[in-house]
């Protein structure tokens, strides 16, 4: 059966929420399965170098090169945790300046999706590991993704910030005229704790708020101070202790992603 790449991109409004907690967790459940990841940093804070035990990287070895005006160069992917399944493109703080200039070049706003077009990588499925704020950047994932993924945290900030993310991306797949545009694939309750009594509360009422919006309710991920732990040691927590209750909270999603690089 044929594949076809699936770029994901992880969005939210706010910081914290868990995303890059997601895209390692779910990248490694994925080539568990023998499905080809490259993870993208587009967040200027490198989260991705910390969870994946990688060192800084220059300029021109970062996806802010890749995505530089005029670059004819590959992506300069590399190797994470001794898999052959999983790579990372890593970010770097010269990103600020990159959403700044992108904001006056022509096509700013497809400058990721022209380079996955001109230079396709070998991937089944791509993350985007994006920044917090809903500028230049997260539009040019918008435009490069075929489908979003919104973590979600159980606090009233978080969930009511969630409507507003969903508004932004009617109005950004409208303004570039996405056809089609890529569809909510779910929203992810993150960081829960059944120990907070608010936690169990915004946990109950997600099914609704989900329906409403009309979009897919993945389960929850819980807060562990494993995933520091085991971050501390630039490694998913399935590499670090994978009989952790945890490793099986990415299991339905991976799932979904990897029926979806799966399918026709």
């Amino acid at each position: 059966m044929s594949k076809r790449q699936i770029i994901l991109a992880i969005l939210a409004n706010a910081g914290g929420v868990g995303k890059t907690t997601i895209a390692v967790h779910l990248a490694y459940a994925l080539a568990d399965k023998g499905i080809f990841v490259g993870l993208v940093d587009l967040d200027p804070q490198r989260a991705l170098d910390v969870f994946c035990g990688l060192p800084p990287v220059d300029y021109d070895q970062s996806v802010v090169q890749v995505l530089s005006k005029g670059y004819q160069g590959s992506w300069p992917f590399i190797q994470v945790w001794d898999s052959e399944k999983v790579e990372v493109c890593q970010g770097h703080p010269a990103m600020s300046q990159l959403a700044d200039e992108l904001v006056v070049r022509r096509r700013g706003e497809y400058a990721l999706s022209d380079k996955l077009r001109s230079s396709p990588t070998n991937h089944d499925v791509v993350i985007l590991d994006c920044p917090a704020t809903l500028g230049k950047i997260c539009e040019n994932a918008v435009a490069a993704s075929t489908h979003v993924l919104i973590p979600i945290q159980l606090e009233m900030k978080s969930i009511s910030g969630v409507a507003d993310l969903m508004q932004w991306l009617i109005g950004i797949t409208k303004e570039l005229q996405l056809e089609p545009a890529p569809p909510i694939l779910g929203l992810v309750p993150s960081l829960y704790s059944k120990s907070k009594s608010i936690h169990r509360q915004y946990l109950q009422q997600l099914p609704e708020v989900a329906e409403q919006l009309r979009v897919n309710l993945y389960p929850e991920i819980r807060d562990s101070s494993e995933f520091k732990n085991a971050s501390a040691l630039g490694l998913p927590l399935q590499k670090h202790r994978p009989n952790h209750g945890a490793c099986e909270d990415f299991r339905v999603l991976a799932d979904d992603v990897a029926a979806l690089s799966r399918s026709r």
